[in-house]
């Protein structure tokens, strides 16, 4: 299952969605069509639920999803066009909005050589605070006070229930699923201001979607193709199966000190092939177009625009 969060057609008023074919249908919208006499459809699914509350109630909720799903055929979960709206069409927003979103630096042995550094012998961790978080299509704003402004194509997971020191072999089981993030990054504040907070955290610096693919429609988290496209132009091009440290490992890792809670994202670490260690360096300027693609995931894509006056 793919879900996601959007705005209706001429409203701001926010939508749970669920890929459908080519189309992103309001689970709120399947909820009412596929109620009967009896009420058997729990209320929380009529009253505009978003994607914290599906990941909070579990595989109760994706089963319940699933069965409005299969018993609304497409005849008559049409209730309104501003709820069924064609994949293309959808203003999306940030899939989920995460406590907190933790990212992991070098995790790709090229990406760490590309750099002139060692491959870490421990997870490298640093956070992207929510001011960064943005969407599918959103604008990266470039910064004012960042002249090297660069993509990271990543796969980021999504925690499905509260995790606190669990082990590698259970910790799949507190993932939800997987979506795309891009880990922009301005690398003159990254790397002058000997932290990376900062530099990783800037307004809109971590497009993250457009959907969550469940955990159970992906059998290996560790053999997945990602790719970052540059106006077109592949600039990155790896295998989570390259991965220094896995998913599993992460989850664990992290959760013995620092409690991940249901929606919270990893962000898992970039392959080689990012901007600043070509020769001459390849950076974000107004006009281009940054593309993360990863095997069964999908595509999220965001226009780059100047520096706001």
């Amino acid at each position: 299952m793919k879900l996601t969060q959007f705005t209706s057609r001429g409203s701001s008023e926010q939508s749970l969605g669920v890929l459908i074919d080519d189309r992103v249908v309001a689970v709120s919208a399947l909820a009412l069509s596929s109620n009967r006499p009896d009420k058997s459809i729990p209320p929380w699914l009529l009253e505009a639920p978003d994607t914290l509350d599906v990941i909070e109630r579990g595989d109760r909720a994706l089963a319940k999803i699933a069965e409005l799903i299969k018993r609304a055929p497409s005849s008559t979960y049409v209730i309104d066009d501003r709820f069924v709206v064609p994949v293309d069409s959808v203003s999306f927003l940030p899939p989920v909005y995460p406590s907190k979103i933790i990212a992991i630096g070098r995790n790709y042995v090229d990406h760490a050589i590309e750099g002139g550094a060692e491959p870490p012998a421990a997870p490298l961790i640093f956070n992207k605070l929510p001011n960064s978080l943005s969407a599918h299509n959103a604008p990266i704003v470039l910064p004012e006070i960042s002249s090297q402004v660069d993509y990271e194509a990543e796969l980021a997971v999504v925690i499905g229930r509260r995790a606190k020191r669990v082990s590698e072999r259970e910790a799949l089981q507190y993932v939800f699923g997987y979506t795309l993030i891009n880990d922009v990054s301005a690398r003159d504040l990254q790397f002058g201001d000997g932290q990376w907070v900062r530099g990783k955290s800037l307004d809109g610096f971590a497009p993250l979607g457009p959907f969550i693919t469940t955990r159970d429609e992906i059998p290996d988290v560790q053999a997945l193709n990602i790719e970052g496209r540059l106006n077109g132009q592949v600039m990155q091009s790896s295998n989570t199966g390259k991965m220094i440290f896995g998913v599993a490992y992460l989850v664990s890792y992290i959760s013995q000190g620092i409690t991940l809670e249901p929606g919270d994202v990893i962000a898992t670490g970039t392959p080689e092939g990012v901007g600043i260690f070509r020769e001459p360096p390849v950076l974000l300027k107004g006009g281009d177009v940054f593309e993360v693609t990863i095997e069964k995931l999908g595509t999220l894509r965001n226009p780059v625009v100047g520096a706001e006056s």
